[in-house]
């Protein structure tokens, strides 16, 4: 056992940024090989989808997705923390409004909370 090397995923992250359709991905691994940070790792079993080592690694920056000869192979997720919030609601009155929407609430002229 001394010769030989293991890598092992690491499950406690509770971020997966990269999810593969397996019925779609045929194991090309053209993802593993565009990967600016080594997120992804050639799965041992011929045929199946690559394996997300390094999650926590993941810099969103989407190349494996463009590079992807087989589209709807693979699936960005980025964190909640970094999704753009692009509607809101009004308390009182329930009216929800969208970034661009055609005629949009006046400002809010309330000065801050003490």
């Amino acid at each position: 056992m001394a010769d030989k090397v293991y890598m092992v995923p690491n499950p406690p992250t509770p971020n997966v940024p990269v999810h593969f359709d397996a019925a779609v991905c045929n194991g090309c691994n053209a993802c593993v090989e565009v990967c600016r940070t080594d997120v992804l790792m050639p799965n041992p079993t011929r045929r199946e989808p690559p394996v997300v080592l390094y999650p926590d690694e993941c810099w969103f920056c989407g190349c494996c997705v463009e590079d992807c000869p087989r589209p709807g192979a693979i699936r960005l997720t980025h964190p909640l923390n970094q999704s753009v919030v692009v509607a809101w609601k009004r308390k009182a009155t329930g009216e929800h409004f969208r970034l661009g929407m055609k005629d949009p609430p006046p400002a809010n002229t309330r000065p801050p909370a003490d």
